[in-house]
């Protein structure tokens, strides 16, 4: 296919990223985290209150293996499940530890034999709804609600060695943090005030599913009734 421009926000210039420079406990593991989207990337640069700089890179993933988490084809378990295998969660009573264990389990996706991965970034606000779903505080139909709002960035992750021999540098800007942190701050914000207003103001759970439900009933990812609700 043809390359496209990834963005990577940081607060230095990256000209030679390489797979090792990743954290194990980010969303999808240790991989290189960009964006389609400029803008979003310059609000990741400055998300410390400090000037930055957006990275820019021209992409060719050819002959790679891509999973997109947005295809249509996986939902948000599949989501919250990688999450759970890599970021770090506040698991502080019996059904939480049992709920991870059960959804990396049966909802987990083996990244290994990927060099790309598509999917969510899981800020402060979207990671705070996973977790109240992990706790069994917030039903399915909700946590699914819940990434429609508030502009949620998506990110496309270098996540083998092979996927950066198609990445090439172009340049950097430097981001002022007086511009673009409040930018930052008010996408958080703003999807926490659409979740307390569109979300929480529904209080009918009929037909929906806890991750209670899920561990006792032993849902699986292929289950209609996760269908039912996720692509409703």
């Amino acid at each position: 296919m043809a390359a496209i421009t990834l963005f990577h926000g940081s607060d230095h210039v990256i000209k030679n990223p390489t797979l090792a420079q990743g954290k194990d406990t980010n969303d999808y593991g240790k991989g290189f985290y960009c964006t389609l989207l400029p803008e979003m990337a310059k609000e990741w640069a400055c998300k410390q209150n400090t000037d930055g700089f957006v990275n820019e890179y021209r992409f060719c993933n050819a002959g790679l293996n891509v999973l997109n988490l947005l295809d249509g084809e996986h939902t948000v378990m599949n989501w919250i499940a990688l999450l759970l295998q890599h970021r770090i969660f506040t698991i502080n009573d019996a059904i939480a530890q049992d709920a991870k264990a059960y959804l990396i389990d049966n909802f987990s996706i083996d990244t290994s034999g990927y060099d790309v991965v598509v999917g969510y970034r899981a800020d402060d606000s979207y990671f705070s709804y996973a977790q109240s779903f992990v706790h069994n505080a917030l039903p399915l139909r909700s946590l699914s609600k819940a990434l429609t709002l508030g502009k949620l960035g998506e990110q496309t992750v270098l996540v083998s060695e092979k996927a950066f021999g198609g990445l090439e540098f172009v340049k950097a800007e430097p981001v002022e943090k007086e511009l673009y942190y409040p930018k930052f701050i008010a996408r958080d914000a703003n999807a926490r005030q659409e979740y307390r207003t569109e979300i929480k103001g529904s209080r009918s759970y009929r037909d929906d599913i806890f991750v209670m439900d899920i561990i006792r009933e032993e849902i699986g990812n292929d289950d209609p009734r996760i269908q039912r609700i996720v692509l409703k």
